[in-house]
């Protein structure tokens, strides 16, 4: 709510009925020394007015800046309906629904997301999202630790193609439970999983492999030599994919002879607007066999006793019900707004929609990388086939040429000089549909101008 609805009188009478003098009579067991001693850099309260002035001030400072940069977080066009409808009431304020006779809107619309996100997967089931991406991926691995009894030893080979952001989740999220992660390398001309570093692992019994498709470069992946070859060591296929992609790629449950075991990823770029680093969706997607071990929450269709639709949580053992410990999950939140979006979206843009938007992003993609490398000194790194980002080289370091593309109001892409040094003064660059050719003119314009 927009406003504390209690009145003084109100708070009076709810601490008599309670029997506390005074509100920090309830906080009493504190210890005096660890209560903060008065808030000195917080200004003077000010009216409503004031205040939202203030915030469209600050909001201002941002800017629009020309976007260049993915890593992740895409800026995709959001059809002007999606946010309308997320944000009414009905959706908005609605909160878990635990009482699924008075949350059948909610729970419907969870369940066309699940019903979306395994058509695009290609799998059996998906549960109602997760946190974000890397913890989902994070779950996911923790999932096949659970699953696998062939290989059960924790032993994950991750490709160095993953989001370096996110390999420090999984690390963060599954260490203290005895899972292991080896970095599996990629051919420095191709920016690829490498093959042939995988038979070094032969024999080893990991339980899982993961294979991000596209992988953090934009590179497409040989998926289906991964998963073949992950499967003939005993080991679960977990993919990591970017759901546009896949309008337009095979979906992970064909890949390789059996297809992957586990499929997550991040929803954002099914209609949550970049904003400051979130809030994002992750989703999960599974084989059928597996469903009990996936964590979350599921929300199944059903009939009721005169035969009319109706829809209800299922297999929802989590942290927040009786299991604690031995809940398949310990992280709470769902995000069960930004998967109203997400199910809007997909709902309004369909799927041939959705194809234009990866068709469209991969052809200004291929427009912004073939500008660029026409300035002297800028070369592509890897050639291989990609879908909507690509990386560059500079001839000059590249955090100096972003900040002179800043004051240029252009986000230039993402420096890889620290997670990957080897590729020199490397620049992970994106184009997705919303940029024009008058947009990478401008941008190629400044980085000539920068370099030179």
């Amino acid at each position: 709510m927009p406003f504390i609805p209690h009145t003084e009188q109100d708070v009076v009478s709810m601490l008599k009925t309670i029997g506390a003098p005074t509100l920090d009579a309830l906080f009493d067991e504190i210890p005096a020394e660890l209560k903060a001693k008065g808030l000195t850099q917080v200004p003077e309260g000010v009216s409503e007015m004031e205040i939202t002035q203030l915030m469209h001030e600050r909001a201002g400072q941002d800017g629009a800046p020309l976007n260049f940069i993915g890593a992740g977080a895409y800026e995709h066009h959001i059809p002007a309906a999606v946010w309308q409808i997320t944000t009414r009431g009905e959706f908005y304020s609605a909160y878990t629904p635990y009482q699924a006779e008075a949350s059948q809107g909610t729970l419907q619309v969870l369940y066309e997301f699940q019903t979306m996100m395994t058509e695009l997967t290609g799998m059996d089931v998906s549960n109602a999202s997760m946190y974000d991406g890397a913890t989902a991926l994070a779950e996911s691995l923790l999932m096949a630790t659970r699953v696998n009894s062939i290989n059960p030893d924790g032993l994950m080979l991750v490709p160095k193609t993953l989001h370096p952001f996110y390999a420090e989740v999984v690390n963060s999220c599954t260490h203290a439970q005895g899972i292991r992660q080896a970095v599996v390398s990629y051919d420095a001309k191709t920016g690829k999983t490498d093959l042939e570093s995988l038979k070094s692992y032969e024999g080893t019994k990991p339980t899982a492999v993961v294979i991000a498709q596209p992988n953090f470069f934009g590179v497409l992946e040989d998926v289906d030599a991964l998963t073949d070859w992950a499967h003939a060591q005993g080991a679960l296929v977990v993919a990591v994919v970017n759901p546009t992609s896949l309008a337009l790629l095979k979906p992970p449950s064909q890949w390789g002879a059996k297809g992957a075991d586990i499929v997550c990823g991040e929803g954002q770029p099914l209609g949550s607007p970049l904003a400051g680093g979130g809030p994002y969706f992750g989703f999960l997607t599974c084989k059928m066999p597996i469903v009990r071990q996936m964590p979350g929450r599921i929300v199944g269709r059903t009939v009721d006793l005169e035969g009319k639709p109706g829809f209800t949580l299922t297999l929802q053992a989590r942290e927040q019900h009786i299991r604690r410990a031995k809940a398949t999950s310990n992280i709470c939140t769902n995000q069960g707004l930004l998967v109203t979006a997400a199910t809007i979206y997909m709902s309004l843009v369909g799927p041939a929609g959705l194809e234009k938007v990866a068709s469209a992003s991969m052809a200004n993609t291929t427009t912004l990388v073939e500008a660029l490398t026409r300035i002297k000194g800028v070369e592509l790194v890897f050639a291989s086939p990609r879908f909507h980002e690509a990386v560059i080289r500079l001839p000059k370091p590249v955090a100096a040429v972003l900040e002179t593309l800043a004051d240029h109001n252009i986000c230039g892409g993402l420096d890889l000089s620290s997670h990957y040094p080897e590729l020199g003064q490397a620049l992970l660059i994106c184009a997705t549909e919303t940029k024009t050719v008058k947009h990478i003119q401008t941008y190629a314009t400044a980085l000539a101008a920068a370099l030179n």
